[in-house]
């Protein structure tokens, strides 16, 4: 069977939940799209390239599928979820990874978009932001859950949500509670309790920490510097004794000599033979090592210490020898018994949702959308992880048959008609044989190729839950 036999199969697997038949042709359209290497695959350009002979009925019917259909888009990702993850190997390992991403954003109607941290910009601009949570193994990672942070100002704006299509339920949550609202929906579909990993902006708030824990779920997550904690070897003094007025006491008490202290303090104030160089993996061009501690403490509460006490965890601490102070600073709830180079490889995974996102926003055309509404932002974004997901799965099969050697898919593009007008253009521009700047030879993946049914497939009617 070659890969657009395959890729026929994939599409009639997540066809069955779109709820209409006549929705398929959006969705092979649309997939196809933005699987071609295009440089701008926002719908006109993709609906030029698809059908070029029906350009403009073809950028109709793909805004309709995209921007107006009502399909769900967490039916999509679990679809895409039932395709790809039975084709991953879990035997080393799975991590629940939690992150957030920006898409730069102009004016004030876009739906979500604000004046907020950018990490594609790195500052304070005008963007939109989505909380994700991938699911990764030690071959691949892939999205399994998305959704747009909706600002507070948005969430208290009944015209502009209006005018957004914002669900009426859709109330102010913070990323974090976003983050817990996603893992917990994942946990009830049947998802296994995996390790959480999560940057310092979603680790260094307790009450997420402590969610993950009540949801039985380890975690690897970074904190800031200034995080409390008892140190190791001291045990506080136990609250003082409950004098039946009002709430009993619940802080530990304190002396002169049992004092928590902050995290970058308590780095400061171990030898240097307390650390030691470890690699964790193979980078691009070299194996990457780092300089690591790794110390049993209690959280004692932010940066005020006024909290109470907490069972032992673990505080890794990133401190390259050539750098004035550490770089990173992770409280894990692994067991006791990890040792330090499977704490400090499991902590840094997480650098695969940033290889997501990168190749999801240059290749799959993540933040490609040029639509204002709730329903077209969600819809791209599981397209884009759809298509992702088929190629993700490609390279997974071909790592078994061929021994690791990357065979994607090929993605070719038909050719522009010669008349085509792009809109916004004069009525009469000149010819624009390099539309994109790339060849256009035929295409592999028709959007115009015909589906057929699959047995197998039509099963996952059934009511199915992720597993590994």
């Amino acid at each position: 069977m070659n890969a657009a036999d395959r890729f026929d199969q994939y599409l009639e697997h997540l066809s069955e939940g779109l709820g209409h038949a006549d929705r398929r042709a959006g969705l092979r359209g649309y997939c196809t799209g933005l699987m071609l290497p295009l440089s701008r695959k926002s719908v006109e350009p993709m609906a030029a390239r698809v059908d070029p002979t029906h350009a403009s009925a073809r950028h109709q019917a793909l805004h309709h599928f995209v921007a107006k259909a009502e399909w769900s888009h967490d039916e999509m990702l679990r679809r895409v979820c039932q395709w790809v993850i039975p084709k991953m190997d879990f035997t080393g390992g799975g991590w629940w990874i939690i992150d957030d991403t920006g898409f730069p954003k102009k004016g004030r109607h876009s739906v979500g978009v604000a004046r907020q941290y950018c990490g594609v910009l790195g500052k304070q601009d005008n963007c939109q932001v989505a909380v994700s949570v991938s699911l990764a193994s030690t071959q691949a990672s892939l999205p399994v859950a998305w959704q747009l942070y909706l600002p507070e100002d948005w969430a208290a704006d009944p015209e502009r949500r209006l005018k957004a299509g914002v669900p009426e339920q859709m109330r102010f949550a913070t990323k974090t509670q976003i983050a817990l609202q996603q893992l917990q929906a994942l946990l009830v579909a049947g998802a296994p309790k995996h390790c959480v990993l999560a940057d310092a902006g979603y680790g260094v708030d307790n009450a997420f920490r402590q969610a993950l824990s009540d949801m039985g779920l380890a975690y690897a997550v970074g904190v800031t510097s200034a995080v409390v904690v008892w140190p190791p070897g001291v045990v506080p003094l136990p609250p003082e004794p409950y004098s039946g007025m009002g709430r009993p006491p619940v802080m530990p008490r304190r002396t002169s000599a049992l004092q928590p202290m902050s995290v970058k303090t308590l780095a400061q104030s171990l030898p240097s033979k307390a650390f030691q160089n470890i690699s964790w993996r193979e980078g691009t061009n070299e194996t990457l090592t780092g300089r690591f501690a790794a110390v049993r403490v209690r959280h004692a509460g932010d940066n005020t210490g006024k909290a109470r006490l907490r069972p032992e965890q673990w505080l890794l601490i990133e401190w390259p020898a050539d750098e004035a102070e550490p770089r990173k600073y992770i409280l894990s709830t692994l067991p006791e018994e990890t040792p330090i180079h499977a704490l400090v490889g499991i902590a840094y995974q997480r650098w695969r949702i940033e290889r997501d996102y990168q190749d999801l926003k240059q290749d799959f055309g993540l933040g490609h959308y040029e639509g204002r509404g709730w329903r077209g932002f969600h819809h791209h974004a599981a397209l884009s992880i759809a298509a992702y997901g088929f190629l993700m799965a490609e390279r997974l099969e071909a790592d078994k048959s061929v021994g690791g050697k990357k065979n994607f898919a090929a993605r070719q593009v038909p050719p522009l008609p010669k008349d085509y007008i792009p809109r916004g253009s004069p009525a009469r521009p000149a010819a624009r044989d390099n539309f994109d700047h790339h060849a256009a030879p035929a295409a592999e993946l028709s959007a115009d190729r015909q589906t057929r049914a699959v047995s197998l497939l039509r099963q996952s009617k059934r009511k199915a839950t992720l597993m590994t």
